[in-house]
């Protein structure tokens, strides 16, 4: 493997990035690259060990979550959104399935649609968000819309149906989403430092996000996100854990073959090369899939990450600033993948 600092370097200066990578091949040693600052104010470095916030790239746990309590029994992927929580919502299909809401294909409306708006600051100029600290306070902000589309009929990504995914699991499992995941997910993983924080209790080494502004100074992220994130996103994790997580998923220590086989089907098609599985991305060659992979985009965060099925190889890319991980990850792809 070429030098990872010297892979990195052109696309650095270009992008200014700040955050870690992590890149490993099958069994190799992994490489790991750090630039700039978890702490601005008081300069302190980011490193491999320093938690980030991956934005939708937790999507993924919450589809192991709720495939995990399919192979317990509580729930298949059939069951109907109206079968299995206690909330009326008075204008969605009585079809929508467990299956709609993983692949994005429910069709009821977002309560951050993406193709709409462009910022996710609007959302809470009349709604604090350090009042967003439950599943439940994301409901008045969708719950009474009309649906979009019929169930099945169209892929729409849907920051929504996640939320309901999460109260799902919170229903099925007696436990709070975060705790399910924390206990059934990231510690079966081995995934020790990560988790879903509040900005108001934040553990040591964790990046604080950064929004960069056109007059050259920047702000941080801490009102322009909800307060502790969810099935939706807003989880911290380090690279480290984020391999885990990758090793964890397809050593079969989280899912039995069959149900992660599901997870990995590419229920729908996005693009001519790119599919979306259950809470996975997916982009596809004829005949065998190059990469899974998730990603993730607030305001003060950016992170990309891949597992590719025929050379084993991990990338991480975490980042905490808006933008950056992207052009990294293109990069590792082009010069190491």
């Amino acid at each position: 493997m070429k030098n990872l600092d010297q892979v990195l370097s052109d696309i650095q200066t270009k992008v200014d990035f700040s955050g870690t990578v992590f890149v490993q091949q099958e069994n190799d040693p992994a490489a790991t690259a750090s630039f700039g600052f978890s702490n601005r104010a008081d300069q302190v470095k980011n490193n491999t060990d320093t938690r980030f916030g991956i934005a939708s790239g937790c999507k993924l746990f919450t589809a192991i979550a709720i495939c995990q309590l399919v192979e317990d029994g509580k729930l298949t992927f059939d069951t109907r959104l109206k079968d299995c929580v206690d909330v009326d919502f008075p204008h969605f299909s009585d079809e929508i399935t467990l299956h709609h809401l993983l692949t994005h294909t429910s069709g009821i409306p977002d309560y951050f649609d993406e193709e709409v708006m462009d910022d996710f600051e609007e959302l809470w100029v009349e709604r604090p968000m350090y009042h967003i600290r439950s599943l439940s306070d994301f409901l008045p902000m969708f719950q009474n819309e009309q649906m979009k589309a019929a169930p099945g009929e169209s892929f729409h990504y849907n920051n929504a149906g996640y939320i309901l995914l999460g109260l799902i699991v919170e229903q099925a499992s007696e436990r709070t989403f975060t705790e399910y995941v924390e206990e059934h997910i990231f510690k079966r993983a081995g995934m020790k430092d990560s988790g879903y924080f509040s900005f108001d209790q934040m553990p040591a080494n964790t990046a604080t996000g950064y929004i960069d502004l056109p007059d050259g100074t920047w702000k941080t992220n801490i009102y322009s996100l909800p307060v502790k994130g969810g099935p939706d996103g807003g989880a911290y994790i380090t690279v480290n854990d984020m391999a885990k997580l990758w090793k964890a998923l397809f050593g079969k220590l989280l899912l039995k073959e069959e149900t992660l086989a599901r997870l990995l089907t590419p229920h729908a098609q996005v693009n001519e090369t790119g599919f979306h599985g259950y809470g996975i991305w997916i982009k596809k060659e004829p005949g065998y899939a190059v990469k899974y992979h998730v990603m993730g985009y607030d305001p003060g965060v950016s992170f990309h990450s891949a597992y590719y099925p025929e050379t084993e190889a991990t990338v991480v890319v975490c980042s905490n600033k808006s933008q950056g991980a992207y052009d990294i990850m293109a990069a590792v792809e082009k010069e190491l993948i």
